[in-house]
């Protein structure tokens, strides 16, 4: 059970998870409010030793003399930048003068059942007020009026606490925010590691573990999208932390613009965690009554080593955050159609007769939905036009869009599009007539990138007519699906409707007029899947999740490159948000061959897609479609609402790749294991499946003659589960239907 509460006469606030405490306190005539303990779930509630106030030395009001020693050493539950404290902090003010400094103090703090939401922004939620509880504390600083209120909540039946923060001008005259981070954790160096997930375009997510040495580790984005290169989450763990073992605490900014994410070990060898909006590049101007609402990031604390860390995540977007701007979406907690998508299949080489064609043959197979990609509209026959220009292309879709979407439908599949609603080409109508509306700084030649420029979506009325022009549309024909793409990021920041001191401000309002036309759009097409997508995994972040439960995980459909790619996503991603699809080969991206059947096991952990020519693949692999589609339907729902479990690392071992998905009854479970690199001259390996009842029965099953019964060909095993979690399951790679290279099989544990 989670709690809040207050100890007045210790000035100590404690909140406690099912699994960890996190403990924070007032000190000193001046009010400071200062970090004590986060980590596993303690009895006591009064530790005020951990203040450490006889390390500094002392408080101000004992030794004011060393008052930059207390303030450069302290744990601070918010720290703020300039009056003494040189580490890394979570705000800098200026004010109307130019001066830079601020110091806060406890003002007064409010305890109260539910979540409130942020407004205009994306954050976590609860159905029901008596599933969390939210503890406000406010602060000021004295000298400018600015008001500081630090918001946390704790999840009843989770060990998560999310946070945010509100900024109020109370004063006379204009500050300017120039760092406004969501979160700080100050804590002692237990020689850490931390995790972060790091990449590029095609290769996003890798998983990067490195020992936290001194000075600031930080991961960050100014790309005006969280980004390919890196992701907003971040994990702290003790260096022998395995997945089941040692304590983590994993930090997610639910935010999908710039951001920062690091770690900062010190001269005295504690180490400081900062998550929040970057601030390079970043000013936000606050008149006298102005607020500002700064993005919320949620904390979570295992002491049972990584998986109860990403169990505890996806729970946590699952359940408390997927679809938030659109609970009645029918696709929240239900299965996503199997889609097949034209893109790889035809480019921008297409017309309603071949993409018909597609959808017949997909029909066939049990495939359920069309979604119809780049270069339906105006005159799009290539990347260099036309974005901007929202209306439909007649020369290809001869007698307009609601003709094909009602011959789709009429072969029994849904239909979905493409749109790119952030971007014009300067080859558009659009630019041509308002080149004012595209993000550039004036006089000085703009960057081009895939021949496009991004929209200025800080203005109210840009945003207007774009959002127009897609709900047009999206209302002229029975549309059920929307893929979101950006294929760009932000540079040359200037906005020509913003005044010289506030085009600080251009990326954050950009987001927020992006996250308001997602509302709109679900508030307006509530049925519609929405599938967000940037690039292919530019923009996999929690703040996109609140709108729509998917993202396109990656341009980079290869099986084997995937591997890498879904892996690390699902430390902290749950895997129904990841836009996996079953493609061509020769792989458009990497070259690479590999098995129909394998491109198909891979593709499960994740929604589960098409994005190939069904008309012209082989007739072998286009057999196999149907036994896909229906290995879908049977694990589905396994797979989207299971809990996630990995078996084994390719990126690890360099030779194959296991992974676990079991149910919360712990009746059903299913391991999918993936032969890379085929070796000679090998055993049997062990795979240990975990998260099972140790006193069930479970028959283990799969469909090849690779369990290690030798002339006993697919007879399943009957064992406990803690026999199968103890001793194993023997995966033999040299059976017959194993040889050669990225061979795969699907081993079903069902309780008996």
């Amino acid at each position: 059970m989670s709690t809040i509460k207050y100890l007045a006469n210790e000035k100590i606030f404690k909140l406690d998870t099912p699994g960890s405490s996190y403990v924070f306190g007032i000190i000193d005539e001046e009010k400071f409010l200062l970090h004590m303990y986060y980590g596993g779930r303690i009895s006591d509630d009064d530790i005020r030793y951990r203040t450490r106030t006889n390390d500094y030395p002392f408080t101000p009001e004992k030794n004011n003399r060393d008052r930059g020693a207390f303030l450069d050493s302290a744990y601070f539950e918010y720290p703020t930048e300039g009056v003494g404290d040189f580490r890394a902090g979570c705000l800098r003010l200026r004010d109307n003068d130019g001066h830079a400094g601020c110091q806060l103090s406890y003002v007064n703090h409010k305890i109260y059942k539910g979540k409130p939401g942020l407004e205009g922004l994306p954050a976590t939620y609860v159905a029901d007020a008596n599933d969390a509880t939210t503890l406000k504390v406010r602060l000021e600083d004295k000298l400018t009026g600015l008001i500081v209120t630090l918001n946390y909540t704790v999840f009843e039946d989770l060990d998560v606490i999310a946070r945010s923060v509100g900024f109020e001008n109370a004063g006379r005259d204009t500050l300017y925010l120039e760092s406004a981070l969501s979160l700080c954790l100050d804590m002692e160096n237990e020689d850490f590691e931390i995790i972060t997930l790091n990449g590029s375009w095609a290769r996003e997510r890798h998983t990067d573990r490195t020992r936290i040495g001194y000075g600031r580790h930080e991961v960050s984005s100014t790309r005006g999208e969280s980004s390919h290169q890196v992701n907003p989450f971040m994990a702290v763990l003790n260096r022998e932390t395995t997945q089941t073992l040692g304590a983590v605490y994993g930090f997610s900014f639910v935010y999908s613009g710039n951001f920062t994410a690091s770690v900062e070990r010190n001269q005295h060898d504690s180490l400081r965690c900062l998550m929040g909006i970057n601030p390079k590049g970043f000013t936000w101007k606050l008149t006298p009554g102005e607020t500002f609402t700064a993005p919320e990031a949620v904390m979570v604390y295992s002491g049972s080593g990584l998986d109860h860390m990403t169990h505890t995540f996806h729970d946590l977007f699952r359940d408390h955050l997927i679809c938030g701007a659109n609970l009645s979406s029918r696709y929240k907690d239900a299965p996503r159609p199997i889609l097949i998508n034209n893109w790889e299949a035809t480019y921008f080489d297409f017309d309603d007769e071949k993409l018909l064609s597609i959808a017949k043959e997909a029909a066939k197979c049990g495939i359920e939905m069309l979604v119809m990609d780049d270069g339906w509209f105006a005159n799009r026959s290539s990347d260099n036009m036309a974005l901007g220009d929202w209306y439909v292309n007649e020369d290809k879709l001869k007698g307009g869009l609601k003709k094909l979407v009602d011959a789709v439908n009429n072969e029994g599949l849904k239909f979905g599009i493409w749109v790119e609603p952030e971007m014009v080409s300067p080859d558009s109508d659009l630019y041509r007539k308002h080149s004012d509306w595209a993000i550039a700084i004036p006089g000085r030649p703009a960057t081009l990138m895939r021949n496009q420029y991004v929209l200025d979506m800080s203005r109210d009325e840009v945003a207007e007519e774009i959002y127009s022009r897609i709900h047009a549309v999206l209302s002229s024909a029975n549309i059920e699906y929307v893929k979101w793409d950006m294929n760009r990021t932000l540079c040359d920041l200037g906005s020509y409707a913003l005044d010289s001191d506030r085009q600080g401000e251009l990326c954050h309002r950009y987001m927020l007029n992006v996250y308001k036309m997602q509302k709109r759009l679900m508030d307006d097409f509530p049925n519609i899947l929405l599938e967000n997508c940037s690039g292919g995994g530019g923009r996999f972040d929690p703040g996109m999740l609140y709108y729509g439960p998917q993202i396109w995980c990656s341009d980079d459909t290869d099986a084997i490159e995937r591997l890498r790619i879904q892996e690390g996503t699902a430390i902290v991603y749950p895997l129904s948000t990841m836009g996996a699809h079953v493609s061509d080969c020769p792989n458009h991206v990497t070259g690479r061959i590999a098995p129909f059947e394998t491109r198909g096991h891979v593709a499960l952990a994740g929604t589960f897609g098409y994005e190939l020519d069904i008309t012209k693949i082989s007739e072998n692999d286009r057999a196999l479609i149907p036994a896909q589609v229906e290995m879908y339907h049977k694990y589905n729902e396994l797979v989207r609402a299971g809990d996630y479990y990995r078996l084994a690392s390719y990126a690890d071992n360099g030779f194959y790749d296991a992974w676990e998905v079991v149910n919360k009854e712990e009746s059903h479970a299913l391991v999918t294991y993936i032969k890379v690199m085929a070796r000679p001259y090998t055993r049997s390996n062990v795979i240990k499946p975990r998260g099972l009842d140790p006193k069930r029965r479970y028959m283990v099953s799969c469909d090849k003659n690779i369990l290690g019964l030798a002339g006993d060909s697919y007879k399943p095993l009957i064992l406990h589960g803690d026999t199968l979690m103890n001793a194993g399951i023997m995966i033999n790679e040299n059976a017959e239907e194993m040889k050669g290279d990225f061979r795969s099989a699907l081993i079903e544990i069902s309780a008996v």
